[in-house]
């Protein structure tokens, strides 16, 4: 008896060992480029040992984000268990930090980016999503119950954009020693619960005139037609599932077609990152030459994104493709986002000076933004709860504008 269970003792323990060289695999190359091959040979065994715990690949890559999911829950559900929405927000930013501690000390294998759940099939993604969605609703669960639909259409707001912040990490936090990440935790969790306006729900923002607008698909470029379909496309699907063959057929389109634009699908994904990025970048200049003072500026810039986001047949590309990229590429894209981030930082720095922004760190508020424009896709669906399109991006944005510790009567 003893004997069968240390035998199982140590089949979980391989098990987990497989996991976690999984998850290190899918964080650096993405879940097409990670075989059972390589995962073997990082903890020293043969392909075919591997299959002795996980039959197929795609049953490893399940266990991979499962694994990830049951530790985000498990955050989730010891913060709910704080007093108050201050202090389980407070705890919340706590742990997960101090899991990235432990990533940047050398632990592997604790967090997996989820980017790419959606390229598996059917049949795997639908568990999967299922727990990401009673993450989200425990998470919403901080800032209280609710029958108002108004209230409860926040507080949802405010969860994907808290989630959406923790998974942004990993982007610009490699900047920071873990030396500073209490102070970097501190920040955080000023900005998140108390925004950026130093009028607390000032929101006047001002409309935007530019070409970053979507025309009418028949006044666009074949190419054109190729990175709207493209975006879309990754958005929904992931990298791994938005194939050459369904981007040419959703444009009633041969692969040649294709193939006369872009040598390969990779060349198309940075040509839709830079696409999204010119984008971003014209909409920052036109807020800037608005006669107003910089919280006015910021959040005219802010209203128009978050916009495009809900709105636009072409939305931003998602950051969830950078996962499949080669680590050159990938470089090349988080270098450009960290440009736009330093020109909001900018923005902010200005309307700190002028008053109209309250005195928060200008570098970390410029990557909270970052991620809030980014997860507004993931958003459209809750947007259709709204009879008025305005109102559904002030909500949005009331994270920023108001911060999450704000009554949600606006009071």
């Amino acid at each position: 008896m003893a004997s069968k269970s240390v035998e199982t003792k140590r089949f979980g323990e391989k098990r987990q060992a497989i996991i976690n060289a999984a998850s290190t695999l899918i964080n650096e190359v993405g879940v097409q480029a990670t075989t059972l091959s390589e995962v073997a040979s990082a903890i020293g065994l043969n392909a075919t040992s591997i299959t002795y715990y996980f039959k197929r690949k795609e049953q490893l890559v399940v266990a991979v984000y499962e694994d990830t999911l049951t530790r985000m829950e498990s955050i989730a559900r010891e913060a709910l268990a704080q007093p108050d929405t201050a202090a389980r927000l407070r705890h919340f930013l706590k742990l997960h930090i101090a899991l990235r501690t432990r990533i940047r000390s050398g632990e592997s294998g604790l967090l997996t980016a989820l980017s790419e759940i959606r390229s598996l099939d059917q049949e795997a993604q639908q568990p999967l999503l299922l727990h990401y969605r009673q993450i989200i609703e425990t998470v919403q669960a901080f800032f209280g119950g609710s029958e108002d639909r108004d209230v409860r259409a926040l507080n949802l707001a405010r969860a994907h954009i808290l989630l959406e912040a923790i998974m942004w990490w990993p982007i610009w936090s490699r900047r920071y020693s873990v030396l500073d990440f209490s102070r970097v935790e501190d920040r955080l969790f000023d900005i998140l619960a108390h925004g950026l306006s130093a009028d607390c729900g000032h929101w006047t923002p001002e409309r935007l005139e530019g070409d970053w607008r979507t025309s009418e698909p028949d006044a666009t470029s074949q190419n054109d037609a190729f990175l709207r379909a493209a975006t879309v496309m990754i958005n929904q699907r992931g990298y791994r599932g938005a194939s050459v063959n369904r981007i040419a057929k959703a444009l009633n389109v041969t692969k040649g077609s294709f193939y006369h634009h872009h040598e390969a699908k990779d060349e198309l994904v940075l040509a839709c990152f830079q696409r999204s990025y010119d984008r971003l970048s014209a909409v920052q200049l036109a807020a800037l030459d608005v006669d107003a003072d910089y919280w006015t500026r910021l959040s005219s810039a802010l209203h128009e994104l978050v916009d495009l986001q809900f709105n636009d047949p072409m939305p931003l590309l998602r950051t969830t493709a950078l996962q499949a990229l080669e680590s050159t590429q990938k470089a090349d894209v988080v270098t450009r986002s960290n440009r736009l981030a330093r020109r909001f930082a900018g923005i902010l720095i200005d309307g700190i000076a002028d008053g109209s922004l309250r005195a928060v760190d200008p570098l970390i508020a410029s990557q909270v933004i970052m991620s809030t424009i980014n997860s507004a896709y993931e958003a459209r669906r809750w947007t259709e709860r709204f009879d008025d399109r305005e109102e559904a991006i002030r909500t949005y944005l009331s994270v920023l504008s108001r911060g999450m510790l704000s009554d949600p009567s606006g009071g």
